[in-house]
């Protein structure tokens, strides 16, 4: 699934890249004077770099007309691209190869560096450089190592110095889909370390081949006379455009002379040693090196979080964005959350039945988030009983993550109140857990889970408990009843992230009961009539002062408890904070639209914007 754009970069990217690599293959095979190894190197090459492995190819290395390959590729700065080509091939493969091992093995960034230099160097010296050359340039396999391996030290050490911070910083960064070798995002990061290892790899192979210690472009053509079907060879080991043949089909390569002085060589191998011990240990200065793929699980964490190099990877979980490819169902501006959950009767006990899971809720006409959802309503399922009603809450985990509910601020057993791992275990994905109590009080409560509260209930977990006492004339009395509850969104890039007063994750959008104004209710009341309102904190980061237009409201209760009438007291804005309930009664004293909102403008907007007079936290109350 796509999830974000340069995910649709990205197929594109790769479409690219198969063409590219089919190209080059053809042309390689069917039309070009090459020996094998260097045409397996550019097809391998174009398929980690794409178009950009394309354009070497055609720029340095394709034929232009027939008879032409040993003039074409004379140049020395088309023997550097084919030396670095050679190199790359070889060397990235063995990187890619053990990148996709220790990422599936869950090693850490920093031990997966070692392993990918160390493949990396192995696969390009023991099988593209000696193995695959050994037909061509005659000798021993030892002795093609023992040649080979000086040239390909350095170029290796500069390759890698220009692939790890990039894999490091881009696999590590804000989208870490990127050290998931299943995500696209993996292999784009590839493709841009190949690049870069390529790029910073090519002065010094320019510099090998000047001085005869790497080869260059080759050119290898079949004979056009006599009925012999050996091959002739030619090849510009030193970028001088002298060719030398053999008409055995093997060249005197390793015969080569050099006119590199040993300071040269030690001066180029200490600079190749000090940019790759940069290349691989600089990224520790500003990344957690000792996070692995397994860690960190492919979240996305929201733009502007602060990421350290001691930042630990329950922080990104935790911070990270609700998988969309999670969705389990999606709703649209017409579903209302916070209906009033059914239940059963078992031997006179009430039943009930939870169950969290992942949707898409809209919350505005062009606004949806990804949300964790009780029964596929935000805010979750009413739960409505009666004082002394003995209840059960079957709670069924269908989250990607542990959960737990906690019925906040209600007196019952101690291992009936939700606290993961202190009076309960989580309840893990797939799992069901039996709450059961006795209702011994009467008032406004809610629910919401107590296992990573600051994540789960940011994105949705939460719902109304209200508790009718057992005698109906302590019920405090009104017209209408009305339920507020309130909560804090984090939505960008088409991702929704768990809202939090802190860098990176504060809020841009707010809702009551799920929908933002003016997507929120309008209720409806005749001059004279009174109003209660339930203000319910479900919210996780702020204080919400919230106001009703129109006259005072009385407060008449506060965190469930009612208030004897001699406390009570005329307000209109009351502070409303994270898990606190306010019962509070208002009477429609003159006809008109009356606003109920958070007396913070910013919370009354969408996205910082006004919609129709307003936004988030606002309701109106219509009296005729």
């Amino acid at each position: 699934m796509l999830v974000q754009p340069i995910d649709y970069f990205l197929v594109a990217w790769f479409i690219l890249a198969a063409a590219s690599t089919v190209y080059v293959g053809i042309d390689q095979h069917r039309n070009n004077p090459e020996p094998a190894v260097m045409k397996w190197g550019f097809i391998l090459v174009t398929l980690y770099m794409g178009p950009v492995g394309l354009l070497l190819y055609v720029l340095a290395d394709k034929e232009p007309r027939p008879g032409e390959h040993e003039d074409f590729t004379r140049p020395l700065w088309k023997q550097g691209v084919g030396s670095t080509i050679h190199c790359v091939a070889g060397d990235a493969t063995g990187i890619i190869l053990a990148a996709v091992v220790t990422a599936t093995l869950g090693l850490p960034m920093w031990l997966d560096l070692i392993v990918e230099y160390v493949s990396g160097f192995a696969f390009g010296l023991f099988i593209f450089q000696s193995l695959f050359m050994k037909s061509m340039m005659g000798g021993s396999y030892w002795e093609n190592v023992r040649k080979s391996f000086l040239p390909e030290f350095i170029s290796m050490n500069f390759m890698m110095a220009g692939m790890a911070p990039v894999m490091s910083f881009l696999m590590m960064g804000r989208d870490m889909r990127a050290m998931e070798p299943t995500e696209l995002l993996f292999w784009g990061v590839m493709s841009i370390g190949v690049i870069a290892g390529f790029t910073l790899a090519y002065p010094a192979n320019v510099w090998l081949v000047a001085r005869g210690l790497k080869h260059g472009l080759m050119t290898q053509r079949r004979q056009t006379t006599g009925t012999s079907s050996r091959e002739k060879s030619a090849h510009q080991p030193h970028g001088t455009g002298h060719n030398e043949t053999s008409h055995s089909g093997k060249s005197s390569g390793h015969q080569m002379k050099t006119d590199a002085t040993t300071p040269q060589v030690s001066a180029l191998g200490i600079v190749s040693v000090i940019a790759l011990a940069i290349g691989m240990a600089a990224p520790a200065n500003w990344l957690n090196l000792t996070l692995s793929a397994r860690d960190v699980g492919g979240v996305i964490m929201p733009r502007g979080m602060i990421m350290g190099r001691d930042t630990p990877a329950e922080a990104m979980r935790d911070m990270a964005a609700a998988d969309p490819r999670r969705v389990t169902a999606s709703y649209d501006l017409s579903a209302k959350g916070g209906q009033e959950l059914p239940f059963r009767l078992e031997n006179g006990v009430k039943v009930f039945e939870l169950r969290p899971s992942v949707i898409r809720w809209q919350i505005l006409p062009n606004v949806a988030v990804d949300a964790y959802a009780y029964n596929g309503q935000i805010p979750g399922p009413r739960i409505h009983i009666r004082q002394g009603d003995r209840v059960r809450i079957n709670v069924t985990n269908d989250l990607p993550e542990e959960t737990t509910v906690h019925w906040h601020g209600m007196i019952l057993p101690n291992q009936m109140d939700g606290p993961a791992e202190i009076t309960q275990a989580p309840i893990e994905p797939g799992q069901t857990y039996s709450y059961e109590f006795t209702a011994t009080q009467h008032g406004t409560y809610f629910y919401h889970p107590h296992a990573k509260p600051d994540r789960t209930q940011a994105l949705g977990l939460y719902g109304a408990l209200i508790i009718d006492p057992a005698n109906p004339a302590d019920e405090i009395q009104a017209d209408h009843d009305y339920v507020i509850e309130l909560q804090e969104w984090l939505v960008r890039d088409g991702l929704t992230y768990p809202a939090m007063p802190m860098e990176g994750g504060m809020p841009n959008f707010f809702t009551i009961n799920g929908k933002a104004y003016p997507s929120t209710d309008t209720i409806h009341m005749k001059v004279g009539e009174t109003l209660k309102v339930r203000f319910i904190g479900t919210n996780n980061g702020f204080v919400h002062p919230m106001h009703i237009h129109g006259g005072p409201f009385e407060v008449a209760a506060r965190d469930g408890e009612t208030l004897a009438p001699s406390a009570r007291f005329l307000a209109d804005t009351i502070n409303v904070g994270p898990g606190q309930r306010y019962d509070v009664v208002w009477k429609a004293q003159r006809p008109g639209k009356w606003l109920i909102h958070c007396h913070i403008p910013h919370h009354t907007t969408n996205n910082n914007v006004e919609e129709k007079g307003g936004g988030g936290l606002m309701v109106i109350i219509d009296v005729s």
